[in-house]
C-alpha cells in the first residue's frame, strides 16, 4: 500500500466525496415527484439490476447479505428518504447522519467489550452539542420528527457497518449489490401498505425524465461508482489515508443544498456544523496523531 495519494487517487476520492455529498440535493429533487419508499424501492431495484448477473455472490452466509440489506436499504436509506420527505432539509440530512460514526464506535465496543477512550467522549460531546443547537432551531424546514428519523437512519447504517465488519466481504461492491435483494420485497410491502398503490401509481405516472435520472444517479454513481471506486483506493492505500476525506461530504452536502436548493446558512447552522464536523475530525484524527507522535 502507498502513504501517499497521487493528484489522480486524491482526485478520485474527491469525485466519490462529491457524489455521495450532493447525492442529497439529488434526494430532494427526485422526492418532487416519487413518495419516499417507492424512491427507496426503486433505487435498490435499479442497484441491483442487471449488476447481479455480472457480480459473484459474495462468500458471506445469506443471513448476514439479509440482515445488511435491510438495515442499510430499510433503515438507513428508507427512515433517511421518508425525512427528507418535508420533515428536514438536505444540508442538514447530510451533516447529522454522519453521527452514524459515534454509533458504530459504541455498537462496536459493545460486541467487543472496549473502552471509550477519553478524546471519544469530548469528539461525542462535540457532536452531540452540535445536535443540540439543531434540536434548539427547529422549524418548518427542519422538525424534531425529522431529526429523529435521521438519528434512526444514522443508527441503522452503523449497524450494517458493524454487519459488513462480521461478514467481511473481499468485495464491497458485491456485497452491497446482492444485499440489496433484501432491501426490495420489505420496501415495496412499506410503500404499497404506509403509502399506498394510488400514491405509488401516480408518483410514477407523474416522474420526469429527471426524476427517474435522480433514481439512477442513486444506484449507479451514488452506490455502483462511489462503492467501487472506495473500494479500489482503500485496496490501494492505507484506511488512515483515505477515510479522513468522507469529512467532506456534509461540506458537500450543505454547499450544494445552499447554491443548488438556496438553503439558508444562518450563524446557528453553521455553528452546528463547526461542532459535529469537530467532533467528527477529532475521533478521526486524533489516533493517528498519536500513532505518527510515537
Amino acid at each position: 500500500m502507498h502513504p501517499t495519494l497521487p493528484l489522480r487517487h486524491f482526485l478520485l476520492a474527491l469525485a466519490v466525496v462529491a457524489v455521495w455529498g450532493t447525492n442529497f440535493v439529488v434526494i430532494k429533487l427526485a422526492l418532487g415527484h416519487l413518495p419516499p419508499l417507492l424512491f427507496a424501492a426503486l433505487r435498490f431495484t435499479i442497484a441491483l439490476l442487471p449488476a447481479v448477473f455480472f457480480l459473484p455472490r459474495p462468500a458471506v452466509p445469506w443471513r448476514n447479505l439479509a440482515l445488511y440489506g435491510l438495515l442499510i436499504g430499510v433503515g438507513q436509506f428508507g427512515l433517511l428518504y421518508v425525512a427528507m420527505n418535508g420533515h428536514i432539509s438536505p444540508g442538514l440530512a447530510s451533516l447529522v447522519i454522519q453521527i452514524q460514526v459515534f454509533f458504530t464506535i459504541a455498537l462496536s465496543m459493545r460486541l467487543t467489550g472496549e473502552r471509550v477512550r477519553p478524546f471519544q467522549w469530548f469528539a461525542l460531546l462535540l457532536a452531540a452539542s452540535g445536535i443540540g443547537v439543531i434540536v434548539l432551531h427547529t422549524d418548518g424546514t427542519t422538525t424534531l420528527f425529522g431529526l429523529f428519523l435521521i438519528l434512526l437512519a444514522a443508527l441503522s447504517w452503523a449497524g450494517g457497518n458493524m454487519a459488513a465488519k462480521q461478514g467481511a466481504p473481499a468485495n464491497m461492491l458485491a456485497y452491497v449489490v446482492w444485499s440489496s435483494a433484501f432491501a426490495i420485497p420489505p420496501l415495496f410491502a412499506l410503500s404499497f401498505m404506509i403509502e399506498g398503490w394510488d400514491v405509488a401509481v401516480a408518483g410514477v405516472r407523474q416522474a420526469d425524465l429527471a426524476t427517474w435520472a435522480a433514481v439512477a444517479w442513486q444506484s449507479w454513481a451514488n452506490t455502483l461508482f462511489g462503492y467501487a471506486a472506495w473500494g479500489w483506493l482503500l485496496a490501494r492505500h492505507p484506511a488512515a489515508t483515505i477515510t479522513p476525506l468522507a469529512l467532506l461530504i456534509p461540506v458537500f452536502g450543505m454547499g450544494a443544498s445552499a447554491l443548488l436548493l438556496g438553503e439558508a446558512l444562518p450563524a446557528w447552522k453553521l455553528a452546528a456544523a463547526g461542532l459535529v464536523m469537530a467532533g467528527l475530525t477529532l475521533n478521526l484524527l486524533w489516533p493517528r496523531r498519536r500513532s505518527i507522535a510515537a
